[in-house]
């Protein structure tokens, strides 16, 4: 077993505006495999940038023994300006290694190429059976990003990192995008690993391979032996205890409010029955008042004891509802999207596309996507669709065709008048540098702030939380964010497409979302490889787009 570990001590984090995110946070995760879980923006994906070093805390110490490899949520090659144009070789980190064993081959002794090769003579070998493993074999080093499925990609940055033999290894979502083939590649290479693994998903498949499971909730990191369904085990039992501690406390409280209630009853008549019988035995009035001080110190001080023990016991009753988890609820009344039935939202002949990115090489016809003369796609209205297909088959770009952000390579399409949504993998609809507040005020501009800021409180963004760029928001945040001015917008999208929508969320938002899809009165498209969630929507048609051909599944 190896002796890799991380240490946290003392970490406290806040984003700008002073939003805190950890205050004094301190725990030790050694060998073995670790599940991260907490809820969306709980802090889970900042966490791994601090131990990976890409943040630094406010305060406190993070401490890695061993080589560290990190494979964040949003991946760093997946974005800027040459970010298509990148190599599989570029990404992987071999494209020097490559190009000096290929300088020397041509017969180019120098001595900066033995250099630079070092001790990696066998890169070649080595990288092609780590691709191997993740079912990327069939990449050439040349070929470019932009070519690649969203999958794909996700398994590269895999590979990337287990090239560098790291000792500690920290994986954010390492399963979005992937395809059933893919997730069980990875849980293969997983079961393997003997290392300090640190992994945050919401793939309860994943989880369950887990040796333990820590969570991160109100601030502080608590360890589950055993796996993602001992883990709920767990919580179960600790949450009916604490609800019956809740209920014990509020009977208590009942109790003593009452003998509160019933002490000042008796001490307010003896207090009168005592001033009828003084005045009755006519003692001197010095005398009579002086008993009757005494009987009202008497009474207050019974009153003050019990109102002491009622005090206690909302204190209890406080301590016992704080140990209850209140899970928040989004909720997603939307807006007027109800299609008549059998209306014609979208109806496509013969699609035809390119591959993306792919320029056509001197003297070839450029490769096109789909078989034969293309696909054929009729949409109507209340339908949903799910759409499933291995990576790299061409879903994504099947969406944005019926979308429009991509004009096909010809074929004939129709579009009903109306506006179609597009909710894409990577969520990039809205500015990362503007507010989420601000994002919606583009989105909606002729909505009075008022009732902006109140559809926002609907999407958990209450407060500071709205005023966030949108760039320092959790993925499942920025799915809500994006949510909210997508479906809150004018006029309201009668057909959605949804690009595995449940990519970034944490369980308790997948719950959600599928409670917002199903009262969702319009016609959706989805995309997603997960079976729990396409069955808790009620997907009532499924399209396999495979080897270029869309096929209807009975």
């Amino acid at each position: 077993m190896s002796d890799a570990f991380i240490v946290c001590s003392g970490l406290s984090f806040s984003w700008p505006g002073d939003v805190p995110v950890f205050q004094n946070l301190s725990f030790t995760v050694g060998a073995g495999r670790t599940g991260l879980v907490a809820p969306n923006g709980a802090g889970k994906s900042t966490l791994l940038k601090l131990i990976a070093g890409e943040h630094r805390p406010a305060a406190g110490s993070v401490t890695v023994q061993g080589t560290l490899g990190y494979l964040p949520q949003t991946l760093p090659f997946s974005a800027g300006p040459r970010s298509g144009g990148l190599t599989v070789a570029e990404v992987l980190g071999i494209a020097p290694v490559i190009a000096a064993l290929d300088a020397i081959e041509s017969g180019d002794a120098s001595e900066e190429h033995f250099t630079t090769i070092g001790n990696d003579w066998d890169i070649e070998e080595r990288t092609r059976a780590q691709l191997d493993r993740l079912g990327l074999g069939e990449l050439g080093f040349g070929r470019t990003l932009d070519t690649l499925s969203g999958g794909q990609v996700i398994s590269l940055g895999l590979a990337a990192q287990l090239l560098r033999r790291p000792d500690v290894l920290l994986l954010d979502e390492p399963t979005n995008n992937l395809d059933l083939d893919a997730r069980n590649r990875l849980h293969g290479v997983l079961e393997t690993w003997n290392g300090c693994l640190l992994l945050v998903s919401h793939d309860r498949a994943l989880l369950d391979r887990m040796d333990r499971i820590a969570e991160l909730h109100e601030g502080e990191l608590r360890s589950y032996g055993g796996n993602f369904t001992a883990y709920e085990e767990a919580v179960r039992a600790e949450q009916e205890a604490a609800e019956k501690n809740v209920r014990n406390a509020e009977q208590e409280l009942k109790r003593e409010k009452r003998e509160l209630q019933q002490a000042r009853e008796r001490a307010d008549r003896r207090a009168s029955n005592a001033a009828r019988n003084l005045k009755n035995a006519g003692l001197p009035r010095i005398f009579a008042g002086n008993m009757k001080r005494g009987a009202q110190e008497s009474a207050g001080k019974a009153g003050q004891t019990h109102a002491a023990r009622v005090g206690d016991a909302k204190a209890r009753l406080d301590e016992a509802e704080r140990a209850v988890r209140d899970d928040q609820k989004l909720v997603l009344e939307l807006p007027g999207t109800r299609v008549p039935a059998g209306r014609t939202l979208f109806h496509a002949e013969r699609l035809q596309a390119g591959f993306p990115g792919e320029r056509p090489r001197a003297g070839h016809d450029r490769r096109t996507l789909y078989a034969g003369a293309g696909l054929d796609l009729t949409v109507r209205g209340p339908e949903r669709i799910a759409l499933t297909g291995p990576n790299g088959a061409g879903k994504s770009t099947l969406l944005r065709l019926v979308e429009g952000g991509l004009e096909p390579e010809s074929g004939l399409i129709r579009r009903a008048d109306g506006r179609i949504a597009h909710l894409s993998q990577r969520l990039d609809l809205l500015d990362v540098e503007r507010t989420v507040a601000e994002n919606f005020a583009a989105f909606a501009p002729e909505l009075p702030q008022a009732d902006r800021m109140n559809l926002l409180a609907r999407f958990l963004f209450r407060g500071a939380k709205a005023h966030l760029p949108v760039g320092v928001l959790s993925g499942g945040e920025r799915l809500r964010a994006t949510l909210a001015c997508v479906l809150c917008a004018e006029p309201a999208p009668q057909l959605l497409l949804l690009d595995e929508p449940t990519n970034n969320l944490d369980l308790v938002s997948v719950g959600q979302l599928e409670s917002a899809l199903n009262a969702y009165e319009g016609a959706f498209i989805v995309v997603s490889h997960d079976e729990r969630f396409l069955a808790g929507i009620g997907v009532e048609r499924r399209l396999r787009l495979a080897e270029g051909r869309l096929t209807e599944l009975a």
